[in-house]
């Protein structure tokens, strides 16, 4: 199986589904990424570009990543962008990686670049009804990618709900948390949603509504052939 991850920035596919990429590397599925913003030129604490470029490597390398597909598509500005052209771009990493399953943000996230690359991708997935030479996808995922999910205010879009639970175990949030200690200037300390504490509390917390011990968990929104 491939597997396609669908982010607006680096460090948000470690963020909202770290631990499940790396349990499916050891599986030994293929795992890629697509970053559609991967300059975040208006990051606070952002390294430099060689120091960043290095985090997500050595990031994703520890995760077991086969491809990291990078964009460079505006940051905190992808609502200025023709909707097609975020499209095509994710259009392409589905051919380019043969996914079957991917992965994106949820639309109610607080930040609105996640909405634009969720909206894209909602698009971009339905490639295989338009072009029959496109390997059919067999499900789409939402994330739950921690400062901006749960700070989602707005209620006149649905909330994030999760169907979907992936038992990781203590070892591969572990591996989550290594990766994450990659990217320099993202994590923060505790009780801000991107601390070490608030990251492992979350995964027992979605462990146990599932009956897992710890767990990644995601809302499925469109699954066939299963």
């Amino acid at each position: 199986m491939s597997y396609l991850v669908v982010v607006a920035h680096p460090d948000d596919e470690v963020l909202g589904a770290g631990a499940t990429m790396y349990k499916l590397a050891q599986k030994g599925h293929s795992v890629n990424v697509c970053i559609l913003s991967g300059g975040v030129n208006a990051r606070n604490r952002r390294p430099t570009t060689e120091e960043l470029n290095d985090d997500v490597n050595n990031s994703m390398k520890l995760l077991g990543v086969d491809k990291v597909i990078t964009g460079n598509f505006p940051n905190i500005e992808l609502n200025t962008v023709p909707h097609i052209e975020l499209v095509k771009f994710i259009e392409e990493a589905i051919i380019e990686t043969k996914a079957n399953v991917v992965f994106t943000h949820h639309p109610a996230d607080l930040n609105n670049d996640h909405l634009h690359t969720s909206l894209a991708c909602q698009a971009a997935v339905r490639l295989f009804q338009r072009r029959g030479e496109v390997q059919p996808l067999k499900e789409l995922l939402f994330m739950e990618v921690p400062s901006s999910t749960e700070w989602g205010l707005n209620k006149t879009m649905n909330q994030y709900s999760p169907n979907t639970f992936i038992e990781i175990g203590e070892k591969n949030v572990n591996k989550k948390l290594e990766a994450l200690s990659h990217y320099r200037g993202v994590m923060r300390d505790y009780p801000h949603p991107r601390s070490h504490d608030y990251i492992k509390g979350l995964a027992s917390y979605r462990g146990g509504q599932a009956g897992m011990v710890y767990a990644e968990s995601f809302e499925s929104v469109f699954r066939r052939d299963f």
